[in-house]
């Protein structure tokens, strides 16, 4: 009977690579570990080699196909008394 070590492994030459992880998040961006490539609709390809890359599902950020956070609510300023006052 032939041992574990007489077994041959498995083929290195044709391993597949590590998956990459994607993240959603239903108020915001879809976000890739690793280095990414984006096929946009007419048929550019665009790369990214960050660690992490947020990706823009709302179709607002200024720098699409890149989450630039406009899907965020916009907070506005509280306006004190003073400011309400009139002179």
């Amino acid at each position: 009977m032939p041992s574990d070590s007489d077994r041959p492994g498995p083929d290195r030459s044709k391993a597949q690579p590590a998956p990459r992880r994607v993240t959603v998040d239903p108020q915001g961006p879809v976000v890739v570990e690793g280095p990414v490539e984006v096929l946009l609709d007419d048929g550019e390809i665009v790369r990214s080699d960050r660690f992490r890359t947020a990706i823009c599902t709302c179709r607002r950020s200024r720098t699409f196909p890149w989450c630039d956070t406009s899907h965020r609510p916009r907070a506005r300023p509280a306006h004190s008394d003073e400011d309400r006052s009139t002179s």
